[in-house]
């Protein structure tokens, strides 16, 4: 019987893995059972679990999906050191030592008519969990989600059948999973992957963005997660459009509670510069705090 601590609205659960699989580039998609995690999480929180008993720091891992009838969250993380080498190593039925859901997520409602999700790479999975509250919860909405990755992507693309406008030629992979949602996605690499853009996923933005007519350009809005250098560039982009622009920003952390202050970063207030912490402040901050915008 589960006896959960919590802090405000963080719980602390013993997880148990109900499955776990490995995709091309030593990418793991983990399925765990934490009915309350489930419960409470939205798009953008993140989990931080012990990857191993012997391993006292934590890692921190953003939800993917969330099945509140099954107390289930999904979590997609890559091998890369010692937490993840081990994490990867746990079976089906065992526990992990979890604390979540934490963190500032996305908005929730409110939302413009076409919403523009950017992804890239370990930032995909909050991309996801934002598309299925999409389609959940304000159906009259028509996301678009883009996808990069530089390693093979967690899934295996397919040509989509959903028809995007703007996009350049022969570019046609998508993810099977929104595909069978209704919402369409395109893939972004440099690495010549069939039917994925060749470039960067603002690059591959750019083209959709400039085929809307002035009044549905003004009904988009962006949200992304994904390193640094790529949300910078697509804080810029949004900025070039005059769209409003959420990101979710991706640090190393230790306590990932707030109390240690080890994850913070330099954003801009009403009253000037200040240092907020990603665990707990965000992770999701509004692009122009994070990212000031370049004069030009």
């Amino acid at each position: 019987m589960q006896h959960p601590e919590t802090r405000n609205t963080i719980f602390s659960e013993q997880a148990r893995v109900s499955e776990h699989h490995i995709h091309a580039g030593e990418q793991y998609v983990m399925r765990l059972h934490a009915p309350l995690t489930a419960t409470h999480a939205k798009p953008g929180s993140f989990i931080h679990l012990q990857c191993d008993p012997e391993l006292l720091m934590r890692r921190p891992m953003s939800i993917m999906r969330t099945d509140k009838n099954t107390g289930c969250i999904d979590i997609l993380y890559k091998v890369h050191g010692d937490g993840t080498s081990r994490l990867a190593k746990r079976k089906v039925n065992d526990t992990l030592d979890i604390l979540g859901p934490i963190g500032v997520p996305f908005k929730l409602e409110g939302y413009r008519k076409y919403p523009l999700l950017i992804g890239g790479g370990v930032g995909i999975p909050p991309m996801i969990f934002l598309a299925e509250h999409l389609r959940k919860t304000t159906p009259v909405v028509h996301p678009l989600v883009i996808m990069g990755s530089e390693i093979p992507f967690p899934f295996k693309a397919r040509p989509s059948q959903i028809m995007v406008n703007g996009m350049p030629e022969g570019v046609i992979a998508a993810m099977p999973l929104l595909e069978d949602w209704g919402i369409p996605s395109r893939l972004a690499s440099l690495q010549g992957y069939a039917g994925c853009f060749e470039g960067y996923v603002t690059g591959l933005a750019r083209p959709w963005l400039d085929s809307l007519k002035p009044d549905l350009l003004n009904e988009v809005e962006v949200f992304t997660c994904g390193p640094t250098a790529m949300l910078e560039a697509v804080s810029q982009l949004a900025h070039e459009y005059a769209l409003p622009c959420q990101v979710s920003m991706e640090e190393y952390m230790a306590c990932a509670v707030g109390g240690c202050a080890g994850c913070t970063v330099q954003v801009e207030t009403q009253d000037g510069p200040a240092m907020k912490r990603v665990c707990v402040d965000g992770p999701v901050f509004d692009a122009t705090c994070v990212f000031p915008r370049k004069k030009p």
